[in-house]
């Protein structure tokens, strides 16, 4: 069985899941950057799909792009956060990689989860 990539992006200002934010996938290799995918979360904050699924899973540098000020749609100009880049490794071609966000339109963590 080969590995897979998933995020889950849940919204701590509203307390629920992120329904609708968009979420960038680039391969990193040197100063090249390449996207791979764009996706939309659920009505859970989650992907419908895999963002890197076993067929193209594959060890490498990657950076996962969300979209949180669009999807927090505030009037400020410029927005605090804006567009919330992740970079990440990944060394094991046989795991699950699950890079959750939990974000509020003033601030943002993340973690590797399971």
């Amino acid at each position: 069985m080969t590995g897979y990539l998933t995020t889950h992006v849940l919204d701590t200002a509203s307390g629920l899941p992120a329904a609708g934010m968009t979420v960038d996938l680039y391969q990193l290799d040197g100063d090249t950057r390449t996207h791979l995918v764009k996706m939309i979360t659920n009505d859970d904050g989650r992907t419908d799909s895999p963002i890197l699924p076993q067929s193209d899973f594959a060890v490498g540098r990657y950076e996962l792009v969300f979209q949180a000020g669009a999807y927090f749609g505030r009037d400020d100009d410029p927005a605090f956060l804006d567009d919330i880049p992740i970079r990440f490794g990944i060394n094991d071609p046989t795991s699950h990689y699950h890079v959750p966000l939990l974000v509020s339109p003033f601030s943002f963590s993340t973690y590797r989860g399971s």
